[in-house]
């Protein structure tokens, strides 16, 4: 197994990459250790050009819940078009662009999985509290994005799975302020769920949205 996280200074990212590193080599990039910015589409060039994979795990693992100290929004009174498009650039966009120049990592004659971290909240027909704007709006359209990734990857590599990952509420300090009455688990334990539920995903699921337990979540 030949692994690459991106974002592996972060809670769950760490976790991924210290699971996989027992099974393999794993490449870990970063924005606090390699300067890896998914906002800016030089940075990710810049980090991926090196690379010479093939990798049949490449797990993006980047997000973002605050951001410049916005909080989610309570009400349509509190949305922000900065906060807006800030949760845009770092949680859709991002991934996206990561994936637009990882697709040359992944192997194309055997299996290969590539999974992102999105969030249940980003569900549409799971939405029956409201508010959210931001985080639930740019995790929406990171998964249509995502989703529709798989679709043309499926062509050129028939044997590969890409899909959205829900990893349950973690106890990371991403989390810390929202975790409220929610049961959380540790990093070590969402990692260890997620690659199990990666690892069992077959090219007839790529493209689909699932949670930490291997339930497909709605759009």
């Amino acid at each position: 197994m030949n692994a690459l996280i991106i974002g592996a200074s972060g809670g769950i990212g760490a976790a991924l990459a210290d699971v996989l590193a027992l099974r393999g080599p794993v490449t870990r990039l970063s924005r606090r250790i390699d300067g890896l910015d998914v906002t800016d589409e030089a940075s990710i060039i810049a980090a991926l050009t090196p690379l010479s994979g093939p990798y049949d795990h490449i797990i993006i693992a980047t997000g973002a819940l605050e951001i410049d100290a916005h909080r989610p929004e309570k009400t349509l009174r509190a949305l922000d078009p900065a906060a807006l498009a800030a949760q845009f650039a770092v949680n859709a966009i991002g991934p996206a662009l990561v994936l637009k120049h990882a697709v040359r990592l992944i192997p194309r004659d055997k299996p290969a999985r590539v999974g992102v971290l999105s969030a249940r909240v980003g569900s549409i027909g799971d939405n029956a509290l409201g508010g959210w704007y931001s985080y639930r709006a740019s995790k929406a359209a990171l998964n249509q994005l995502v989703h529709t990734a798989a679709i043309e990857i499926a062509r050129t590599h028939p044997q590969t799975v890409v899909a959205c990952l829900h990893p349950g509420t973690v106890a990371t300090p991403f989390t810390a302020l929202y975790a409220a009455s929610h049961p959380t688990v540790p990093p070590e334990t969402a990692a260890a769920n997620l690659l199990a539920v990666l690892g069992a995903l077959t090219p007839q699921d790529t493209g689909g949205f699932f949670d930490w337990a291997g339930k497909r979540i709605p759009w």
